[in-house]
């Protein structure tokens, strides 16, 4: 299955999003901030096939990152999520650089149908 890069700054989000995506086979590496995740996707080399994170966090926000990690990984499929309808608005822009934005709260379901669609584009 896919190498996926999750990035949240919430422990237990983290970990339920972590779990939800192993289920379906997937590798998943963790992060707790843009900044994080951003030293990972380096220390990897861009070696993943999707980076999912969140948009407010501290340090580093996800838009701050997709736009890093774009930049220096252009064939990086991104997803973010957000539970503020202010950040959503911020991801519009993003169109050609992020797939989806997921809304918060979400189940578990719609993230693994999101993250199937995503990797099959």
């Amino acid at each position: 299955m896919a190498r996926i890069l999750l990035v949240d700054d919430e422990e237990t989000v983290r970990g339920f999003l972590k779990r939800g995506l192993e289920i379906d086979g997937h590798a998943v590496v963790t992060a707790s901030d843009g900044s994080d995740g951003l030293d990972r996707l380096i220390e990897a080399d861009g070696a993943f096939d999707l980076m999912l994170t969140d948009i407010r966090m501290p340090l580093m926000d996800g838009i701050a990152l997709a736009l890093a990690a774009k930049r220096d990984f252009p064939d990086l499929t991104i997803l973010l999520m957000t539970g503020f309808a202010d950040q959503r608005e911020r991801a519009r822009g993003l169109d050609a650089i992020v797939t989806d934005v997921l809304t918060k709260p979400f189940s578990l379901a719609d993230l693994r149908s999101t993250v199937n669609r995503a990797l099959a584009a």
